[in-house]
This record gives C-alpha cells, structure tokens and sequence, in this order.
C-alpha cells in the first residue's frame, strides 16, 4: 500500500480518536448525555416520543437512531417509540413543494409532537435552516428540545441546549453523534426494561 495513503489513514483515526477523547474529559458533556438519556426515558414513560431531525448525513444519523429506539440495540425488547421528521418522501416532497424546504421538518412537527416528546436536532454546522424553524416549533409546543452540533454550533447553540461535539470537522463530528446517540439509547432501554438492575 502507499505509504503517503497509510500516513492519511493513520491520521484521521487518531484524529477520530482525539475528539472522542475530548468527549470523554469533558465532563459538561458527560453530564448533558445523562440528562437527555433521563429526558428520553422520562418522555417515552409519559407516553411520549423521541423525535430526531437531521439534513444529509445527519438525516442518516436521525434514521440510524430512531431505529435503534423502535427496534433494539443491546437486546431483545419491546420497541420504543421514536421517529425521525422526513423520512415519508411524499410528505417530504408535498411541503418542500408547497411551502418551501425551510419547513419540512417544522409542519410534520406542528402535525405529530406533543408536550411528552423528546426533539433531538441533528445539525453540524448548527444552521440548517430547516432545523431552527423546527426548533422555533417544538418551543412553541412545549417539547424538550435538545441539539447535536459540532463548533461553534451556529444558531442551534442560541436556540436550544445542545450537545456541542468538540471539532469543527463534519465527519469527526457525526461519528461523535453516532456514538453519543448510541450511548443514550443503551441507557434508556436498560433503565426502561430495568436491564441493568436485572444483570447486577
């Protein structure tokens, strides 16, 4: 192999591995990723919903995680409810058409969220405009919302808390997500299904 193509390899994953570093000695982070597990969990008790929304890879970060909700990830249980905004393409297509794109996330939001829900935002950049006009929504709606950006975070930062991922590199920030979201839904399907107390 290409030596100058190892040097690269070796580079970005220690790169990936200096951010999830700085994730995990920050302890203002840790403690935000405890909170949003207990908001979670505290929603979906309630009868409630974990929503996530997300543009282009963090749309695919929102379906990932939604799924890991409604179908498992450390064993087999019952299913948790949870959706990610855009995922039905007509609906998608119909309000993208007739109100503009800015707002197909906020109207699916209007139609589905309730106080119990959960929000959970996905932006690197932190200002995708989409997002902050769902965000201004599920304010208006009484749900707790809490972000996934990056640095410095853009608009998200000033519209909502969020979970600010230490880097200003998308890939380097999604992988944070991913993990994030995975550690809060392992959290809550063990407290949920009392998992954990069970195994100890």
């Amino acid at each position: 192999m290409n030596k100058n193509m190892q040097v690269r390899i070796h580079a970005q994953i220690s790169e990936s591995i200096a951010v999830k570093q700085s994730v995990l000695n920050d302890q203002k982070i840790i403690e935000q990723i405890q909170f949003l597990a207990k908001a979670c969990l505290s929603s979906l008790r309630a009868g409630g919903k974990i929503i996530f929304a997300g543009n282009g890879g963090s749309f695919a970060d929102a379906q990932h995680l939604s799924a890991e909700f409604t179908s498992r990830l450390m064993f087999d249980r019952a299913p948790l409810a949870s959706i990610a905004l855009g995922t039905n393409n007509s609906a998608l297509s119909a309000i993208g058409n007739d109100y503009g794109y800015g707002q197909v996330f906020a109207r699916e939001l209007v139609g589905i969220g309730k106080v119990e829900d959960v929000f959970i935002p996905i932006s690197t950049s932190g200002n995708s405009p989409n997002i902050l006009a769902a965000v201004h929504v599920a304010k208006e709606l009484g749900i707790l919302t809490i972000g996934m950006t990056g640095q410095p975070g853009g608009g998200l930062m000033s519209a909502c808390n969020c979970l600010s991922m230490p880097s200003d590199q998308t890939a380097r920030i999604q992988e944070c997500h991913i993990m994030v979201g995975h550690i809060i839904c392992s959290l809550v399907e063990e407290e949920f299904f009392e998992r954990r107390r069970v195994n100890e």
